[in-house]
């Protein structure tokens, strides 16, 4: 790769080396395509030429910082195209970038890592890099994050991104900037293939072609509704006799085909500031569900702030992965269970709030949207009023 022994000392030659690496990168992805099993030799190269990308972007981020001090002083319009060429080859280079300030929030970031993220560069801009990492990999993320900007040494290792219903491996290059016209240094973010298979244990991407078809999520929540209907037809009974309503059934309903974990919590006790974890549903028995069944409700954020206001909370990206609670040696618990969406509605009786209900998707899934916080809250409505009177009460 002889193109990449030296940087451009100009912008023609920085336009030429930039597509050149372009060339360069298409030519490896059609390899790695091609021959999969080659895997180690194409990573190898993909480093290499990531190597001088990072360093191509060092000497665009030194020049542009070095025109717009020039531009405070001249205001010359050879000078402002020079920054427009600038932000245009990041803008199109072939390679994924983020440019983060001093708390790893986006300042701005490249089309194609735009794509990789989900999202436009406007939506993006402004948000922390970290919400859009896996719950089981942010914490290194940030620990590494930390340690570019205080040691300014560049580091690289292998993470994932989760966004809106897929998962994907990626390996990400941390390299601190210093401008000169920033007060605090800055992180630039460069993402490649990675270097080995994850070993990660998660399943694989649920119904991503339909995920976004809103006839299809529509018909859903319909169908969610109506059979949650005649579960509580059933426990009323003829003339309000039936059996109490089962919360096992109710959560099973939902946890069969709206989520993947159901948690109810109910104020059933003779305190009402009090309640307990009354039922977990979840993909199968085991010893993720019974950490969260071991949970006191009123020692995380959700139940607790559910059950205290009686407003609901929605988080379509976990940004507090300890909202839940911690398991006993301070792991967050949506981080055990690799969440990536979580909304919680309470119980509302005819005596107010009776508890909550608590509905968490893995990063594989589509995240909760308003419509279906709508959905839910309605349930939760219908399930409060079904709830039997609380001991002790008139």
């Amino acid at each position: 790769m002889s193109g990449a022994t030296s940087l451009p000392e100009n912008l023609a030659d920085l336009e030429r080396a930039i597509t050149e690496l372009s060339e360069r990168v298409e030519a490896l992805r059609t390899t790695h395509t091609t021959y999969p099993d080659d895997a180690a030799g194409t990573a190898g190269a993909a480093l290499a030429e990531l190597g001088f990308a990072e360093r191509l972007l060092r000497d665009c981020g030194s020049q542009l910082a070095t025109l717009t001090g020039a531009g405070r002083n001249r205001r010359g319009t050879q000078h402002d195209d020079e920054r427009v060429v600038l932000r245009a080859v990041f803008n199109e280079l072939s390679i994924p970038v983020v440019l983060l300030d001093h708390l790893g929030y986006i300042r701005r970031i490249n089309t194609i890592g735009a794509q990789h993220l989900g999202s436009s560069p406007g939506y993006l801009t402004g948000k922390p890099l970290s919400i859009f990492v896996d719950l089981r990999r942010r914490a290194a993320m940030r620990s590494w994050l930390a340690t570019v900007l205080q040691g300014g040494e560049p580091a690289s290792f292998d993470s994932r991104l989760a966004r809106r219903g897929w998962a994907e491996d990626v390996h990400l290059t941390l390299s601190r900037l210093d401008v000169p016209t920033e007060p605090h240094p800055l992180v630039l973010v460069a993402m490649s293939p990675p270097l080995a298979t994850s070993t990660a244990v998660g399943p694989a991407p649920l119904e991503a072609e339909v995920e976004d078809q809103v006839v299809v999520l529509a018909a859903r929540r319909l169908d969610v509704l109506t059979r949650m209907t005649r579960l509580l037809l059933r426990s009323a009974g003829p003339g309000g006799e039936g059996r109490p309503l089962a919360l096992d059934d109710a959560a099973a309903l939902l946890a069969d085909s709206y989520a993947d974990w159901v948690v109810i919590d109910v104020c059933d006790l003779p305190d009402p500031d009090l309640a307990r974890r009354a039922v977990v549903a979840g993909p199968e028995e085991g010893p993720q569900n019974k950490l969260v069944r071991s949970l006191d409700p009123m020692a995380a954020e959700i139940p607790r702030e559910v059950l205290a206001r009686g407003d609901s909370i929605l988080s379509q990206l976990i940004e507090d992965e300890a909202m839940l609670g911690l398991d006993g040696d301070g792991v967050p618990v949506l981080s055990t269970l690799g969440a990536g969406s979580l909304l919680s509605v309470p119980l509302r009786g005819s005596r107010g709030v009776r508890g909550a209900l608590t509905l968490i998707r893995r990063s594989n899934r589509g995240s909760f949207r308003l419509a279906d916080l709508g959905l839910i809250e309605e349930i939760g409505e219908h399930i409060g009023l079904a709830l039997p009177p609380r001991p002790g009460s008139a």
